[in-house]
């Protein structure tokens, strides 16, 4: 039996629209984090299940939307 979770959606970002507001790292710290020009930095592009509702608060809470979750295939 594996003890590992099946990853979530595809976490998706648009580094040209982000405005730097910091949002996304403030909601969801173990997935977003800002670069030295304050840009979002996507940690994990398929974060495990137990993440998912910290990346769609963070999609929500993005002011220019520009963090997009991609459902898993199947």
């Amino acid at each position: 039996m594996s003890t590992q979770e099946e990853p979530g959606p595809l976490l998706r970002v648009d580094h040209a629209a982000c405005c730097r507001s910091g949002a996304c790292s403030l909601v969801a710290p173990d997935l977003f984090d800002q670069g030295e020009d304050g840009k979002v930095l996507l940690k994990n592009p398929r974060p495990p299940g137990h993440l998912l509702a910290a990346a769609e608060e963070a999609a929500d809470y993005c002011p220019v939307s520009a963090i997009e979750l991609e459902a898993p295939p199947g």
